[in-house]
């Protein structure tokens, strides 16, 4: 072929390509402007809008039935330890201050390996005390949880892969610890969609001296469309920054505006097919009705003076743990799918802001009380069966200890505690154990993806079949290994 012939082929399939796009977006008959006029058609300004396109968070039915709808996530970020709250070592005390044997750490990496690490046992300072039909150990860091037992499922041989805070934390969120994958919230919010039109489906909330390691990109959609991804509530002030409206716009001016952006990104999403600006669609009409029903979220005024003692809240406008947990049960009565709570700062090294004698009973205090008054609350209120609420955080700690100012432990990946309500859990129940150090599983161990796949188990999803096509993968929570549902603790 010569090369005018190439050129006047070449020329040919760019007038072929811009006629086509003329005809489907430009032409005023063309097949675009047509459903873009059936969309925009009996519109009236102030009216109810229609919607534009198909709700990404209109509720979708389960791969099979589901024993939870809603989920509660309180992730205790930095770590918190085990063997101060829930796994009970006398022998830790015994053998305090002797190397522990070399068969148990041969061949392990620990997070600060030269500069504070050692291998001396340390023992626990809390006393334990036996709760529950069941007999079951909790320290006196936290005696309200302990009041809670019966309804806990308790795992104490939970493990993970990395002992680092922001990738632990990726990966008890995302599944893996690398950046951009969706996180758990965002997968059930895809999967399941949400009950609530004037809310996000998956709702953020935060507590503590600073945000998790990380930030963002633990609620992050990943892959998968925005409008999955997590978004983060303010305790004080606007929900939302910018959600309010300007005072010398009316309400007319407001709704016009809305519907003006929503033309012109509906006209735009005709023209490209690009689901993001569906997302952008969806977003602005979520806003608009967020306008009015985040601030009566947020207004704790209906709340009892009883409700309100009970969870430890004292000022209702205050940022703490105590009135997130109050919000938590707020969000899923009005069903939203997925909360998750953020405390901080559970890095208990033996830093001078974060030693096991004086820093960790003092966290433990700021949650106990208001943990137990959600589970209560929930349980009265008859939402406990149906709202699964998970408590944890990305890894526990050794049991040897740490050469600092003060006390405390090291990162640990082998073995930590995480506990599990309703939602289908059986309750009253412990499952695993660890050897007499604490170190690792000597009975029913668990991974990371196990609990995933137990979660979204819990919610009617397998967590084999929930995946998106992306980069020629099947793209799924659990990855490509294996992850078992936890058969025992489901009731």
């Amino acid at each position: 072929m010569t090369q005018h012939n190439r050129k006047r082929k070449m020329s040919s399939a760019a007038l072929q390509e811009s006629t086509r796009r003329h005809f489907f977006s430009q032409c005023s008959t063309g097949v675009g402007s047509i459903a873009l006029a059936s969309l925009l058609a009996d519109r009236r300004l102030g009216a109810e809008p229609i919607t534009p396109t198909t709700n990404p968070l209109e509720p979708k039915v389960a791969h099979f039935p589901a024993k939870a709808k809603n989920v509660i996530f309180l992730f205790m970020a930095g770590g918190p330890s085990q063997l101060e709250t829930f796994d009970y070592k006398p022998k830790l005390n015994e053998l305090s201050g002797q190397p522990i044997p070399q068969s148990f750490i041969e061949g392990k990496r620990f997070a600060f390996m030269a500069s504070s690490h050692r291998t001396d046992l340390l023992g626990f300072r809390p006393k334990f005390k036996q709760y529950g039909q069941n007999g079951t150990w909790v320290s006196d860091f936290l005696p309200h949880t302990g009041k809670i037992v019966d309804d806990l499922s308790i795992v104490k041989t939970c493990s993970t892969d990395l002992f680092n805070h922001a990738p632990a934390k990726l990966f008890m969120n995302t599944g893996t610890g690398l950046f951009g994958r969706p996180s758990l919230g965002a997968w059930t919010t895809y999967g399941l969609g949400s009950e609530c039109d004037n809310l996000p489906g998956f709702v953020v909330l935060q507590s503590g001296p600073r945000g998790p390691r990380g930030g963002a990109m633990h609620w992050t959609s990943g892959i998968l469309p925005t409008t999955y991804q997590g978004v983060p509530l303010r305790n004080q002030g606007d929900p939302i920054l910018n959600l309010s409206t300007p005072g010398p716009i009316s309400e007319d001016q407001q709704r016009q505006l809305v519907d003006t952006l929503r033309d012109l990104n509906l006209k735009r999403l005709v023209e490209t097919g690009d689901q993001e600006i569906s997302t952008r669609i969806n977003a602005y009409e979520m806003a608009y009705r967020m306008q009015t029903s985040a601030p009566e979220l947020m207004d704790t005024a209906d709340e009892s003076q009883a409700t309100m003692d009970a969870y430890g809240i004292k000022d209702a406008n205050e940022s703490s743990y105590a009135r997130n947990c109050l919000l938590a049960r707020r969000l899923v009565q009005r069903g939203v799918r997925f909360v998750q709570l953020y405390h901080t700062n559970w890095d208990h090294h033996g830093g001078p802001n974060e030693n096991l004698e004086t820093h960790l009973p003092a966290i433990c205090k700021e949650i106990d009380k208001s943990t137990a008054a959600l589970i209560q609350d929930l349980k009265q209120r008859g939402l406990l069966d149906e709202t699964l609420v998970i408590w944890g955080g990305e890894f526990g700690r050794t049991p040897m200890g740490e050469v600092r100012t003060s006390t405390g432990r090291n990162h640990h990946i082998d073995a930590f505690t995480m506990w599990f309500a309703g939602g289908g859990m059986k309750p009253g129940t412990v499952y695993g154990e660890t050897d007499e150090f604490g170190f690792a599983p000597v009975d029913k161990g668990c991974h990371v993806r196990d609990i995933h796949a137990t979660i979204l188990h819990q919610l009617g999803l397998d967590h084999e079949k929930l995946s998106v096509r992306f980069q020629g993968l099947d793209v799924r929570l659990t990855g490509v290994e294996k992850a078992n549902v936890l058969q025992d603790i489901i009731a």
